[in-house]
């Protein structure tokens, strides 16, 4: 990864496949061949990324990343292939085996647990087994990785409970620490049980501040007052219950409840300590139960009937194991919903970004409206939803998207690159100049940020600022292919077409599918007339992008130049159906029924062109040449006029004029100009 950012690809790729060991495993797995993928895109290696991106979608179905790359390149499968059932069945399978061996390794440990505890613990009974394990193993508030345990077991002798239990802190660690009030009571506990007096308590406690002190009692008198709705002194403190609990069960004089908690005359059973310990009658029955024998069904005397602490150990080990076999099951059927449902999620969006990526954008459109409204409603899907428009040349749409994206994720520069250029092509200056230092003030060391800039500058015509500024996204990320074409944008505009054909060719060896670029560069043969090259180069855009309207247009046009009108005439056609509203191809059309002296239809077409854009001087222009051929002079001149009143640019100003003043000229002495 160090070299990669370095951007000395060579140098990454033997770090992940070391030339001298060619049958290495590549490392970390899904993500290594992902890695190893992105160094063969970077480096022209299409076929090879594509492998690595498959193998790395293999290991890991849930690696979108890889998936985007497969879109990006154009050969990714359909995304109800890729996150199918069969995938959503084996995701589950492995994480139920993961499960199980969590089950089975938790099993082991209780039974190592319940066969090490001590025979002074044979004597507490499984439910006030239970509600210590449940009181006083839970995490404690506040501090998730510290948990209280009521096991700990004062022994001369070394038991393997210690390694099962958390060590309570030493008491020099505690002494200056004051610690928060609903952890008290487990320090409380654990000290009690560790044999500390309550003296050391009332020293740790006097070290608090006063008004600390009074802060934390009224705390937990408010809380105790919600929780039980009784008053604090109707009720013990749970830290005197604990106390008094743990006091009785690490005492060697263990007490011992009876099957309902009472005795016939003080409310306890005594158990002296030269007798042996006695069970509940719910430990009894297990037992008989496991020795075959018959369940009793009337009231027997449970001094007969001596225990063992394996008795209790074991019964206990069973409830623990069947309660987490129990929270596995229902978390096992929770992560079956969840996988389906995520699986879903990925085929819808990886469905939307695969035809997105081969440019079938009304397609893209549709499956991302099957989103659910709160997933349609997200920075990431907004932006996409915008590419598309942006793509269909919708740019109001486009607009309306772009901006609920960044104002839902202001601090995502993911498309605004793209969003810079919509506002470019709706001639929104003051719109794109706020958008503009919006993205310099949060990143300004993003291309995108920079892409901004320089498509404002380029809006007031400065192309020479505008430069500077695409050069400087570049200088930031030289990976970065929509910033390389803009640059050759801007030399295209100030005639550098050396330069112009060298920053279209620096995009296109950073992504061979980047359309642009090929436009650019057939734009730039087309300008210089080499129109076999011109041809090739908008071909190959086409190719890319079939459905865009401007590529067929100029497509069309290189054909034209060539001579191959009847092609070009077709291309044109594609282009109208395609989009109705571009007037380009309407206009071109015309200019190829003109050359094939089809004067009527050229226009019949030029008469639905005004329909369109009807403030277009070149339009009249060429309808004034028409009627010039058809011998209508005093509409031609009526044209002529039309078009001079509407502002033509300079270079066609004079053309116009020329054309006007020779209207009642034969047609060999006028100039073909137009």
């Amino acid at each position: 990864m160090s070299c990669f950012r370095m951007n000395l690809l060579r140098e990454a790729e033997d770090t992940l496949c070391p030339v001298n060991e060619p049958n290495i495993e590549v490392p970390n797995g899904a993500t290594g061949h992902y890695l190893l993928g992105v160094i063969y895109r970077c480096t022209g290696r299409m076929s090879a990324a594509a492998e690595q991106f498959t193998q790395a979608l293999t290991l890991d179905p849930l690696l979108w990343a890889a998936y985007e790359e497969l879109c990006i390149l154009g050969v990714a499968e359909d995304a109800d292939e890729c996150f199918s059932e069969a995938i959503a069945l084996r995701l589950q399978q492995e994480h139920t085996s993961t499960s199980t061996l969590e089950k089975s390794n938790f099993a082991n440990e209780n039974r190592i647990l319940s066969s090490s505890l001590p025979s002074s613990l044979g004597d507490i009974v499984p439910k006030q087994m239970k509600q210590l394990h449940v009181n006083n193993t839970a995490e404690l508030p506040g501090y998730p990785h510290v948990r209280a345990t009521a096991l700990h077991v004062q022994n001369s002798t070394t038991s393997n409970v210690a390694q099962f239990d958390t060590p309570s802190p030493v008491s020099t660690q505690t002494s200056s620490i004051v610690p928060p009030p609903l952890f008290r009571n487990a320090h409380a506990y654990q000290n009690t049980i560790s044999g500390d007096t309550p003296a050391k308590q009332k020293a740790n406690g006097a070290n608090q501040p006063l008004r600390r002190k009074h802060l934390d009692e009224a705390r937990l008198k408010k809380v105790s007052g919600r929780l039980f709705n009784q008053s604090s002194e109707s009720m013990p403190r749970r830290s005197a219950r604990l106390s008094r609990d743990t006091t009785i069960n690490s005492n060697s004089n263990i007490s011992q409840f009876g099957g309902n908690g009472t005795d016939h005359s003080s409310g306890k059973l005594r158990v002296n300590s030269s007798t042996p310990s006695k069970l509940c009658s719910t430990a009894v029955r297990s037992m008989q139960v496991r020795k075959g024998k018959p369940r009793a069904t009337e009231n027997f005397d449970e001094d007969n009937m001596p225990a063992t602490s394996s008795s209790v150990s074991s019964t206990d080990g069973r409830f623990f194991e069947q309660d987490k076999a129990e929270r596995i099951l229902s978390q096992d059927s929770k992560v079956a919903v969840g996988i389906r449902e995520l699986l879903g999620l990925l085929r819808t969006l990886g469905e939307g970004f695969r035809l997105s990526c081969l440019f079938k954008c009304q397609e893209a459109l549709e499956v991302y409206r099957k989103l659910p409204e709160p997933q349609f409603n997200t920075g990431w899907v907004l932006c996409q939803v915008g590419k598309a428009y942006f793509e269909l040349v919708d740019y109001l749409e486009a607009d309306r998207y772009f901006e609920l994206a960044h104002r839902l994720s202001p601090c995502t520069l993911d498309g605004m690159d793209i969003y810079s250029t919509v506002l470019y092509h709706l001639n929104a200056e003051m719109r794109l100049s706020y958008l503009a230092q919006e993205l310099i003030s949060i990143d300004r060391l993003s291309p995108q940020a920079w892409c901004a800039v320089g498509n404002c500058f380029a809006l007031r015509k400065d192309h020479e600022t505008a430069l500077k500024n695409f050069q400087r996204a570049v200088q930031l990320d030289s990976r970065f292919a929509y910033a390389h074409t803009l640059c050759g944008h801007e030399y295209s505009a100030l005639e550098d077409y050396e330069n112009s054909l060298k920053s279209y060719r620096c995009a296109l060896q950073i992504d061979e599918r980047h359309y642009n670029a090929w436009y650019g560069l057939g734009v730039v043969y087309l300008r210089q007339e080499k129109f076999e090259f011109a041809e090739h180069h908008f071909r190959r855009a086409f190719q890319i992008n079939p459905r865009s309207s401007v590529l067929m247009c100029y497509l069309g046009m290189a054909l034209h130049s060539l001579k191959m009108d009847e092609d070009a005439l077709e291309m044109m056609e594609k282009a109208i159906a395609a989009d109705k509203k571009n007037p380009l191809p309407k206009y071109q059309k015309a200019l190829i029924l003109l050359g094939l002296q089809k004067y009527t239809e050229a226009l019949e077409e030029l008469e639905r062109l005004k329909e369109i854009a009807p403030h277009e001087s070149s339009m009249y222009a060429l309808m004034g040449k028409i009627y010039k051929q058809l011998n209508i002079l005093d509409k031609a001149v009526f044209c002529f006029g039309i078009a001079l009143d509407l502002k033509p640019p300079a270079a066609d100003l004079a053309i116009i004029k020329s054309a006007m003043e020779k209207v009642h000229l034969p047609d060999e002495l006028m100039e073909d100009d137009l």
